[in-house]
């Protein structure tokens, strides 16, 4: 008895649906510069836990907003020096935002 073969494309995996990456650094940056939302507590760090991956992936502006986040509204040491290193790196890249926080781009 012969048996046919399966064909690949039945027994390949689905592949599965991603979301863009960025997607999460937009509603992040929508979410901080919204007028109404931007000062809750809780949005602030809503938008923090959706900016830490792509700062960790070295985008920028991630960084930059991130480090801001938690330079301003972290109360511990640790929190600090994280967000003061974010801060640098975002500043060395050439964001202006992060340098000014810094303080190393005088008006």
């Amino acid at each position: 008895m012969k048996f046919r073969s399966v064909s690949p494309s039945v027994t390949d995996t689905p592949q599965t649906v991603t979301v863009p990456k960025r997607f999460s650094l937009k509603v992040a940056l929508w979410l901080l510069d919204s007028p109404r939302l931007g000062h809750s507590t809780n949005v602030k760090h809503f938008a923090g836990r959706l900016l830490k991956q792509p700062a960790r992936e070295g985008v920028v502006i991630a960084q930059s907003r991130l480090g801001q986040l938690m330079c301003r509204e972290c109360g511990n040491a640790r929190d600090r020096r994280i967000g003061h290193d974010l801060l640098r790196l975002a500043a060395r890249a050439g964001d202006l935002r992060a340098q000014r926080e810094l303080g190393q781009v005088e008006d």
